[in-house]
């Protein structure tokens, strides 16, 4: 199936970049172009896309508030949001998951992170870069609640992911890592998502720290 993207960033050079290197993937489609905050609302009730690749600063409307109104409840088959932002504030990364966002990239993060993403983003995962996860996981308190205690306890792999995933690598990364298939670690997530339970991979993250499976220092 693919993945229908519309880019929204105030920067022709960047939309132009991410829809190059979006174009190249068989199963990803850029359907449009918003070069603002409201744009980016109006193309996407116009398209329908499956993604929305949005920058968290833009003009015209509020970035936070554009990405409510893309993501509000009763919305009927909301797409899916991913923020591209230089602006990495703790703050802003913490609302922007809050309100609804599936992903937060550093716009240098590389065409190969952008594209898993999106493809995250569209299989209902979250995916943040890997160079703020581990820095926002240190500040718990700021960053998510979980539940503390899991309903039942992860097996010994399910662990090795939580690890893993905990220090910031993609799910491709993990499938390297311990020699497995990239779907063995969604299935894997999903079933640690569970028994924890957890929203997504940022909570999944942030209980391994709570846990004490990743030495703080």
């Amino acid at each position: 199936m693919t993945i229908r993207v519309l880019i929204a960033d105030d920067q022709a050079m960047v939309r132009a970049g991410f829809a190059m290197i979006l174009a190249a993937e068989d199963d990803i489609e850029v359907v449009a172009e918003a070069v603002d905050g409201l744009q980016a609302v109006e193309l996407a009730e116009q398209h329908r896309p499956d993604v929305v690749l949005m920058d968290i600063r833009m003009p015209r409307l509020d970035d936070l508030e554009a990405l409510r109104r893309l993501t509000r409840p009763g919305t009927v088959n909301p797409p899916k949001v991913v923020v591209a932002t230089t602006f990495d504030d703790d703050s802003y990364v913490h609302r922007a998951l809050s309100d609804g966002a599936c992903g937060f990239l550093i716009k240098d993060s590389g065409p190969a992170l952008l594209v898993e993403a999106i493809r995250a983003a569209a299989s209902g995962e979250a995916l943040v870069s890997p160079s703020i996860t581990v820095r926002l996981l240190r500040r718990l308190n700021n960053l998510v609640t979980t539940t503390g205690q899991a309903r039942s306890a992860p097996s010994a792999r399910e662990l090795e992911v939580v690890r893993l995933v905990a220090r910031g690598l993609t799910n491709a990364e993990i499938a390297t890592e311990l020699s497995i298939s990239v779907g063995t670690v969604k299935t894997h997530l999903g079933n640690v998502q569970t028994k924890l339970p957890a929203r997504n991979r940022v909570e999944i993250a942030a209980w391994a720290w709570e846990s004490g499976l990743i030495d703080r220092r």
